[in-house]
């Protein structure tokens, strides 16, 4: 089992924060190794969406689609069943005060075969890919708040 949760305060409203970190096309914009996303399901994202993901990670090329099984104003979870490491991806925006947020991104799967002995080595390997991530998108929601000022 792989379980990494990676929070990060972001000086933006959660407004600000969901509109953009829970658009899927945005995702490559933030996330390093997201490298393309196809929406299999009409926009705009809304429970059931599914939306595939060309993805770079430890050198490999991983192709998975998400389906929305949660979503509101401040969560949006996501899951995948197919491939050799299903995932569930959370979204979690808790307002610390009007212009403040903080974001949890919570990465959870069982990696079968091998994976399973790399279990370890990959839920380092993504909480340090996740704070990378995380940071990413606090410099452009920050940088785009101050413009607003």
């Amino acid at each position: 089992m792989v379980d990494v949760t990676t929070s990060i305060v972001i000086h933006a409203r959660v407004a600000t924060v969901a509109s953009y970190m829970f658009d899927p096309d945005r995702a490559p914009e933030w996330y390093e190794n997201i490298k393309s996303i196809a929406w299999e399901t009409p926009k705009p994202l809304t429970l059931n969406s599914k939306v595939a993901f060309v993805a770079h990670f430890l050198g490999k090329r991983l192709s998975y689609t998400y389906r929305v099984t949660e979503l509101s104003a401040t969560s949006l979870v996501m899951q995948t069943t197919e491939g050799p490491f299903p995932m569930e991806t959370t979204y979690l925006l808790e307002p610390l005060g009007p212009h403040t947020t903080r974001v949890t991104l919570g990465n959870r799967g069982n990696p079968a075969g091998f994976g399973k002995l790399m279990a370890p080595f990959m839920a380092m390997m993504m909480r340090r890919a996740n704070r990378h991530d995380l940071n990413r998108l606090k410099k452009k929601l920050e940088s785009a708040e101050a413009g607003k000022s």
